[in-house]
């Protein structure tokens, strides 16, 4: 069993220090880093590339909606073609740091509200895709391991997809994420993210009513902005290497 590590990074601000990016780095293999829009500014997104490129990590772009008071994590009600521009605007961004440090772009990633809308919303799911594609059709589409409104729209768009779940989030029994707003929604105790990323793993999650719900995924996800973030990082790394499987990064299509 092979599987992808990717964690949020890059969302601190000016002066306001967001999450613990220098300790996890070393635990995944992947990060999605914030492209100045719901986190993140330019001094921020060089440094954390640098900081993955030094790790070896794997770099992808995390766009949101333009929404910093709500962290990227309120519904806006923007049109599909200002969803796609906003989105090549930000892959651009963060493609021109990559670049300056010599590592490829391999994926992208929504963020917050924006992730979420696009997991149920056709138009929106085509408009991120679209977005993605006309940067670079190589780029790895990232997204929620159920939705089929992602995959299809990575399909039409050309472009590979890779499927993600959480270990620090809880579930429904439909395979979404639980809202942010009820309480236990996030993970915080690193046995429990362990135990969520080893079922993750071999196919299938615990939702919060005790539903098994089957899924596929190839790269599991943890959160920066968690409290927990490292202890998380830590114990899920340890948990899937006792269970025998591969932490690596995501495959960059042919």
């Amino acid at each position: 069993m092979n599987i992808d590590l990717n964690c949020d990074a890059g969302e601190s601000y000016g002066i306001y220090t967001l999450g613990a990016d220098r300790e996890i780095m070393p635990y995944v293999t992947s990060v999605n880093v914030a492209c100045a829009y719901h986190a993140g500014d330019p001094r921020v997104m060089d440094a954390t590339v640098a900081l993955a490129a030094s790790q070896g990590v794997a770099v992808g772009a995390h766009p949101g909606y333009p929404d910093r008071v709500g962290f990227g994590r309120r519904a806006m009600a923007l049109t599909p073609a200002e969803i796609e521009t906003d989105v090549l605007y930000q892959i651009g961004a963060l493609a021109a740091f990559c670049r300056a440090h010599s590592v490829p772009l391999v994926h992208v990633k929504a963020h917050g509200a924006l992730y979420n809308t696009a997991a149920v919303d056709r138009a929106v799911a085509a408009a991120l895709a679209r977005g993605i594609a006309r940067w670079d059709g190589g780029l790895v589409m990232v997204g929620l391991a159920n939705s089929m409104a992602m995959a299809e729209a990575a399909a039409a768009a050309g472009l590979s997809y890779a499927r993600e779940a959480f270990a620090d989030r809880t579930y429904n029994p439909d395979g979404t994420l639980q809202s942010r707003h009820i309480p236990g929604s996030l993970i915080v105790h690193p046995a429990q993210a362990a135990a969520q990323a080893v079922a993750i793993a071999r196919g299938y999650v615990v939702a919060h009513d005790g539903t098994s719900v089957a899924l596929a995924a190839e790269t599991i996800c943890l959160h920066g902005d968690n409290p927990a973030a490292l202890a998380n990082a830590r114990a899920v790394r340890e948990a899937l290497s006792d269970a025998g499987v591969a932490v690596r990064r995501l495959a960059t299509p042919p």
